[in-house]
């Protein structure tokens, strides 16, 4: 995948269109990412004993990875990821910029 944790990435489609956040986790072989502060959840915990209160747990629900773009760290601009080698190794670069990633 051309998306990697700790990217800055860009919703593109959905109810958090327009939104930007840190990537949290990978899914590789769902093709899903977590971004930080979108696609918020709410999850029901049951209390475990009557000593314990049930809770509501808001968590990042994973987004295709196909709904999301890139933000380039130099240019600041939401783009594609292109690939190119640099002595033998394989780098990411900015398809609007050239810039390395």
């Amino acid at each position: 995948m051309r998306i990697k944790t700790g990217d800055t990435v860009k919703i593109t489609t959905g109810k958090d269109r327009g939104k930007s956040g840190k990537v949290i986790q990978v899914l590789a072989t769902e093709r899903r990412v977590v971004v930080e502060g979108t696609n918020k959840i709410k999850r029901h915990l049951r209390a475990k004993s009557r000593s314990e209160k049930g809770q509501v747990l808001e968590l990042f629900a994973p987004v295709p990875v196909a709904n999301v773009a890139l933000v380039c760290p130099k240019c600041s601009k939401a783009t594609r990821v292109g690939y190119r080698r640099e002595g033998g190794v394989k780098l990411r670069a900015c398809r609007k910029c050239q810039e390395t990633i």
